[in-house]
């Protein structure tokens, strides 16, 4: 008799399970992995080593100069719109700009639709997705220049969190 019972809690926790699953609460917000930490550092070491390689440049961690590399790495084909995971690479590299001006913190954001890694301000409902700004674009054919990219997405930041004081 207790198999029997056991049995039919054990079948109806399988039936239940889809919507165990489905009442998970979204979106989700966590801290990055070291498995997203390790990728993301790969990519910006990838990204470094076509600009040395190709062009005899370095990142230096100033707005102007990267993005102005990254823009020169797109002219000169070095990043092709079907190289995704260089594109997103610069997306990040421009995210790490975008994250040391404003005061963001890399995190992984999922919801229904999957998992990303975006810059969160503070512990807001404010998310950048900058690892895709730059490859949704040029994938689809545009080919706004990546500073303008970069000054559309510091807008975003600066209309949706505070003013520091200090300013």
């Amino acid at each position: 008799m207790a198999l029997k019972h056991t049995l039919t809690v054990f079948l109806l926790l399988i039936a239940s399970w889809p919507q165990l699953i489905l009442a998970q609460p979204y979106p989700r917000i966590e801290n990055l992995s070291r498995i997203d930490l390790n990728y993301m550092d790969q990519q910006r070491n990838d990204l470094r080593g076509i600009a040395a390689a190709e062009l005899g440049r370095q990142f230096s961690g100033q707005k102007g100069r990267d993005l102005a590399l990254l823009q020169s790495m797109l002219d000169e084909g070095l990043v092709a719109p079907d190289q995704v995971r260089e594109m997103q690479a610069m997306g990040i590299m421009m995210g790490d700009l975008l994250a040391a001006e404003f005061e963001l913190n890399w995190v992984v954001y999922a919801d229904q639709a999957g998992r990303s890694r975006a810059l969160r301000y503070r512990d807001s409902d404010f998310f950048l997705y900058p690892v895709t700004m730059i490859s949704r674009r040029r994938t689809a054919g545009d080919m706004t220049p990546v500073d303008d990219i970069y000054e559309r997405a510091a807008r975003l930041v600066e209309q949706n969190t505070p003013a520091s004081p200090f300013q």
